[in-house]
């Protein structure tokens, strides 16, 4: 389908955040193994997460889905996947899907170790060119054997997880560390792990830290300057070592907060048109590396205040360049940056950006590209890209392509506010993360539609 932009006379209103998809994979993956019920209040419900969902029950969580919370009575550190026969008599591989969602590949590889049968996870072709080499060798050092396809799924995992130590980089994903650091306390000798720098998106490890917190699990960490583990790029490096001892989560009540990535659509829009939000359930003190974005927004020229738990943004829909941004633990922001960054009067650069060449797309690359349809000028290096603001035409209508990548699509479909004429080819993508965006983008004034193509 067709997302297309329909008109924008203000933007004004007071909405609730969407809650966090990571916080929300996380904690149905926690409360699965925990022993005893938890309840999960203000889950969001997506593609990935109801594929996290499926996956669990399938491993032997009982989860229940009522319109508000989610119910899950864990296996206590048992993992027991159930593949009963869909027809009587015929035997049923061990197989889940897990569709698009790589951050339930990921942190559910380590999982499947520790259970009592094997498991094969697969997904839709995207999830299939996403790299888990790092992990799987890592796992191989703690006992799990798993078999893939050159590294990447299909992925069979093997019962056994004897745990002990392991080193692994954290240049491509943090939810490598995250996937180990879950399964760690369920192994029969418990884990040392060492990152290896440059540690990546290491706030998405402070939120898996924070959560096995609540569910009664201890992870110990520290960093060290370690000058022989660096590259030639580096005088001194920074690793940093988790050490989590075998114990179990114990299940409990968790409420999730807002989403920052997904809120960044939201607040850049008031940013780039003008006007005034309020989004409640946006946390000061929130873990997410994602709540930069407020940082970018305020250098860009837009008035926020915060409270503990709301955001109020004010802009009159001036923006200016910022000669540098660094979204090394906000990748999930890079679309959102780069849109603004071609919104905004000068130049700008965007680094710490290599790590999201992995996620649904290569990220910098189809972002150039689209951008470069609409004659955005801008250079693109292997982990950086420069953008000269205010190149672009506004004269035709173009049609842009999501990719299939959920943030594209939410992204690119902000130029409109600015002037320009852009519809997004399979831009009904959003549902991945976002199943509520066009409501609430028509929360605040933005009204979008959704066509079949003709």
């Amino acid at each position: 389908m067709i997302l297309k932009f329909k008109r924008c006379l203000d933007i004004e209103g007071v909405i609730q955040a969407p809650p966090s998809k990571s916080y929300t994979h996380r904690a149905i993956i926690l409360a699965s193994l925990a022993e005893g019920e938890s309840l999960l209040f203000n889950p969001l419900i997506s593609e990935d997460t109801l594929a996290t969902l499926s996956a669990c029950s399938t491993l032997g969580a009982k989860i229940t889905n009522f319109s508000d919370y989610i119910e899950v009575e864990g296996v206590g550190g048992k993992v027991s996947p159930n593949f009963e026969p869909l027809i009587a008599g015929v035997e049923r591989e061990p197989i889940i899907d897990l569709a698009n969602s790589g951050t339930s590949l990921r942190l559910l590889t380590s999982v499947a170790a520790l259970g009592n049968n094997k498991v094969i996870f697969t997904g839709d072709e995207s999830l299939k060119t996403r790299p888990m080499a790092n992990l799987l060798n890592a796992l191989s050092d703690l006992g799990v054997k798993t078999e893939s396809d050159n590294g990447k799924a299909p992925i069979t995992v093997y019962p056994g997880f004897t745990g002990g130590n392991t080193s692994i980089s954290g240049d491509v994903s943090s939810q490598f560390i995250s996937s180990i650091l879950i399964s760690a306390p369920l192994s029969e000798k418990g884990v040392d792990l060492e990152v290896l720098p440059e540690f990546v998106s290491k706030p998405y490890v402070d939120m898996t830290i924070d959560l096995m917190n609540k569910f009664s699990v201890n992870v110990e960490s520290c960093e060290n300057i370690k000058h022989d583990s660096c590259s030639k790029d580096y005088k001194s490096c920074t690793v940093s070592n988790f050490k989590v001892e075998p114990q179990m989560y114990e299940g409990c009540e968790y409420t999730v907060e807002g989403d920052y990535s997904s809120c960044s659509y939201l607040l850049a829009a008031c940013c780039i048109f003008g006007g005034e939000i309020t989004i409640l359930n946006l946390f000061k003190d929130s873990k997410q590396g994602d709540k930069i974005i407020l940082d970018i927004l305020s250098k860009m020229g837009a008035d926020i205040t915060c409270d503990d738990s709301s955001v109020t943004i004010k802009s009159d829909g001036n923006l200016n360049a910022i000669d540098t941004i660094d979204l090394s633990d906000a990748p999930d922001l890079l679309i959102t940056v780069a849109v603004l960054a071609s919104l905004a009067k000068g130049r700008t650069k965007i680094i710490g950006i290599g790590h999201t060449r992995f996620k649904e797309t290569d990220r910098i690359s189809t972002t150039c590209e689209e951008l470069r349809k609409c004659g955005c000028e801008l250079e693109e290096f292997e982990d950086y890209i420069i953008i000269n603001g205010q190149t672009m035409d506004k004269n035709k209508e173009i049609i842009l392509s999501s990719h299939k990548d959920h943030r594209l699509a939410m992204g690119l479909i902000l130029l409109n506010l600015k002037g320009y004429n852009v519809s997004i080819e399979d831009g009904d993508v959003f549902n991945v993360s976002f199943p509520n965006f066009i409501e609430l983008m028509k929360e605040i004034g933005i009204n979008l539609k959704l066509e079949y193509e003709a």
